[in-house]
């Protein structure tokens, strides 16, 4: 894999993990808008740990992604997903 193609992954990565992550620790602001419902953005979103955790959690798992991109172990070429010699 290419420095291009890692950084293209890792990017991908972190933002679906940055999206999983988001909700976490989310509590509603006071009350809700007496017409709408609304209650708005949440009063403390904690955006830094959500992106230091967000990073942190993205590179394990693109080390992971990596790891099993570059193995032989799921190749389709040697591993156990070849195609067997006729």
């Amino acid at each position: 894999m290419g420095w291009f193609t890692g950084l293209v992954l890792y990017v991908l990565i972190w933002w679906i993990t940055l999206f999983a992550v988001l909700p976490f620790g989310v509590r509603a602001s006071g009350d809700p808008d007496p017409h709408t419902g609304w209650r708005g953005a949440p009063e403390r979103p904690y955006l830094g740990r959500k992106i230091l955790a967000t990073t942190v959690i993205a590179t394990m798992l693109w080390g992971g992604a990596v790891a099993v991109i570059e193995s032989d172990w799921l190749s389709f070429r040697h591993g156990i997903l070849a195609m067997p010699d006729h």
